[in-house]
Parts: structure tokens; C-alpha cells; sequence
């Protein structure tokens, strides 16, 4: 199944400038759809496979240019899956997906030829932010991404890190700057606590969604504090980011 977003970003493009091709394998299929969502919003075209022979399959006829891929599926280990997909692209980069406390199947997963590794349960932000890097050091974009956001005099470098409000630097903490993140890529747009659980904390975070207010409240004292405010509540529907009145 491939997916695409006519309105997602297209900041990455393959040489022949069709889209970056991300192939996602793993056997829990909420899971694999949030991840598709959430690079379909990049500009990625997905492909999505529950089992190793059709993650083998999908390399093959798709020729993704990175690939998420679960430890453990129904017929066959991540290890096992790997030296397939290396069969069919021997370079293409893989970013597993590991347990939470499960240190053998990092070892394992990088010891078998894995580039690199998330645990669940993980932020989408960081699922994304390691395949960007990935896809670009691996040469198959043209380029460099644009890592620049800017929302009226508020500039945030996805590079760098660095968060600055009409040249004055601001230092964020590592959740602080997810949060801003998404919102500054959602310019005006109202964002429910649901959507931002999904995309700056974990899936299966709880629907804690007090824990929304209170890092919003952190990020105004650092943004809006002595300024005229860019972060917004609408009630009962979420908050948005918009350029200073």
C-alpha cells in the first residue's frame, strides 16, 4: 500500500525529484499507520508491510530509500529481515524499532548491519529526525532538507537545535523543542492534545493530556514571556502557533 499527503512538506527529494520512499515493517498495524502518517506530513510516499516475506517484497518492487523496521514479526526476526531487504537494496538504510528494556535486540539489530535504532514506546518527531539523517548521509536525496522554521520573528533550526525569538536565543529542553516544533510546522493551524500526544510524545502515552497544558505553559514562559503572544488556546478544540499581533 503506498501513501501520500498533497499537502505535506517535500523538503527531501530523490535525484530524479520524485519523492523519498520509506518502507515501514511491523506486525502492529496501529502502530505502522501512525508512523506512515506521520511521513506522509514530510512528503513521503509509504509503503507498509506486516510480516518479513512482504517487507522483502515491498524493497523489491518499491526500492525504498529507508526502511523502519520491527524486531520481532509473525514468520521471521528483524536480523533475518534485514539480510533480505540488503539482498534487494544492499544500502539502503534501516532504522529498527526495539523494546523499551530489550538491550540484546539493539545489539542484535546493529550487529546484523542496522544504521540505527529506536525504543519503543518513541516520539514520531524522533522516528522522523533519524530518518532524515539517515537518508541524507546515505546520499539519496538532492540537497539538504530545509531545517529552517520561522513563524514571524521566531526561527527554530531542526539541525541545530537552536530556538531564537527576534534574535534573542532561547533554550529549550529536548520535549520543549518537539512541542514547539510541531506546532511551528502547523502554522494557524489549531492542533487537538490528541494530535500533539501522537506526534511529540508516545503512541500509547495514556491520554494524559494534562501533560499538553502543562508543557505549553513552559514553552509561553519561554517564548511569549514580556512579548506579544504567538501561542494560542482555542478551548475545547487545542492550541496554534501564529505570528505576533
Amino acid at each position: 500500500m503506498t501513501v501520500s499527503s498533497p499537502h505535506a512538506r517535500t523538503g527531501m527529494l530523490r535525484p530524479d525529484g520524485s519523492r523519498v520512499r520509506v518502507l515501514v515493517v511491523d506486525d502492529e498495524a496501529s502502530l505502522a499507520e501512525l508512523l506512515s502518517m506521520a511521513l506522509r506530513y514530510e512528503g513521503w510516499e509509504v509503503r507498509c508491510a506486516g510480516d518479513g516475506a512482504g517487507a522483502v517484497r515491498s524493497a523489491r518492487e518499491a526500492r525504498p530509500d529507508a526502511v523502519v523496521l520491527g524486531m520481532m514479526l509473525p514468520d521471521m526476526d528483524g536480523p533475518a529481515v534485514l539480510r533480505g531487504l540488503r539482498r534487494e537494496r544492499p544500502d539502503v538504510p534501516v532504522l529498527f524499532l526495539t523494546a523499551k528494556d530489550a538491550v540484546e535486540d539493539r545489539i542484535a539489530g546493529l550487529t546484523a548491519g542496522g544504521d540505527d535504532y529506536v525504543t519503543k514506546p518513541f516520539s514520531l518527531e524522533e522516528v522522523v529526525a533519524r530518518l532524515r539523517g539517515l537518508i541524507r548521509r546515505s546520499g539519496a536525496v538532492t540537497g539538504r532538507s530545509e531545517s529552517l522554521l520561522v513563524v514571524g520573528d521566531l526561527m527554530l533550526d531542526e539541525d541545530s537545535h537552536e530556538v531564537s525569538r527576534g534574535g534573542q536565543g532561547i533554550h529549550l529542553t529536548a520535549t520543549e523543542f518537539e512541542l514547539l516544533r510541531f506546532l511551528m510546522r502547523n502554522p494557524r493551524r489549531v492542533l487537538s492534545k490528541a494530535q500533539i500526544l501522537d506526534r511529540v510524545w508516545s503512541y500509547d502515552f495514556g491520554g494524559r493530556a494534562n501533560v499538553v497544558e502543562l508543557y505549553i505553559s513552559y514553552l509561553r514562559k519561554k517564548i511569549d514571556a514580556g512579548r506579544a503572544p504567538m501561542i494560542h488556546t482555542r478551548r475545547g478544540a487545542g492550541y496554534l502557533i501564529k505570528p505576533a499581533a
